[in-house]
């Protein structure tokens, strides 16, 4: 790895990992591009970690509020207050989805990154996210107000196939939330805050798997790369949030399948 390749890296992160068209499938596909060989999933992960402390940042006031719910849960107090449900629903969400990943990892990590895999994948869950935008949005529908337990729970699944490059975390959620009629704008939020256990989790779980083995990296790169990562993630995040709502989510299912007929032509 260069700078060069790195910064590349990290921008490519920080433009989709909220766009719905799959970061870990870019990641997958770059070193194709670029000659390299494959940096693996803990560089990746690096990646993502920029990303989500974009989200930590763009998002620090709700976090703050959720995190004091969550703690308050733990007091079984039966009333009402501030984020209770968005708390509950957010753990049952991350708890869905670590379960679900510890299910399929091995297969995900075996064949999840050859381009027939990934090419299928970006086209397969474009449809399904074309399709699900289809749906009328019902704005009364929210995981802050009232605990949708089965909908959280369904999300939470979604977004464990989003180890399978293509898929799209944001997209995979997107697609059930908006299956389940939850308006775009509520949607995203969700998304996006329910990113954070996933990829911090993630990134916890690489080390503890690489048991003090040394990696083969300059780290000086990898932080230079998490900093672009977090840069233009804040920014993306700025972007999609003011445009989802007036564009949808057809532009990038068109985009995917674009996409895909370039993996299939000229990295297969």
């Amino acid at each position: 790895m260069d700078y060069f390749s790195t910064s590349l890296y990290g921008t490519i992160q920080g433009v989709t990992e909220f766009l719905p068209v799959s970061s870990s499938g870019h990641l997958a596909l770059l070193p194709k591009l670029l000659g390299i060989p494959d940096p693996g999933m803990f560089f990746d992960l690096s990646m993502h970690l920029g990303t989500a402390m974009a989200v930590t940042v763009y998002y620090r006031d709700e976090i703050l509020d959720i995190l004091k719910a969550f703690f308050r849960l733990f007091k079984f107090e039966g009333t009402n207050y501030p984020n209770k449900f968005f708390a509950l629903n957010m753990f049952i969400s991350t708890l869905s989805t670590f379960i679900a990943v510890l299910l399929i990892k091995k297969f995900a990590l075996s064949v999840g990154r050859t381009s027939l895999f990934i090419g299928i994948n970006l086209i397969v869950f474009g449809a399904l996210m074309y399709l699900s935008d289809r749906k009328k949005q019902d704005e009364s529908i929210s995981m802050v107000d009232s605990a949708n337990y089965l909908k959280a729970f369904i999300i939470g699944i979604s977004q464990a196939f989003a180890i399978f490059p293509g898929v799209s975390r944001s997209g995979i959620t997107l697609t059930a939330s908006r299956f389940m009629g939850m308006g775009r704008k509520k949607a995203s939020d969700y998304s996006f805050l329910l990113s954070l256990p996933i990829i911090f989790g993630g990134f916890v779980f690489q080390l503890i798997e690489m048991n003090g083995n040394v990696i083969a990296f300059n780290y000086s790169e990898i932080i230079y790369g998490m900093l672009i990562s977090f840069l233009v993630g804040i920014a993306t995040i700025h972007f999609f949030l003011k445009t989802i709502s007036k564009i949808g989510l057809l532009p990038f299912a068109i985009y995917r399948v674009f996409l895909a007929i370039f993996v299939f032509a000229y990295l297969m």
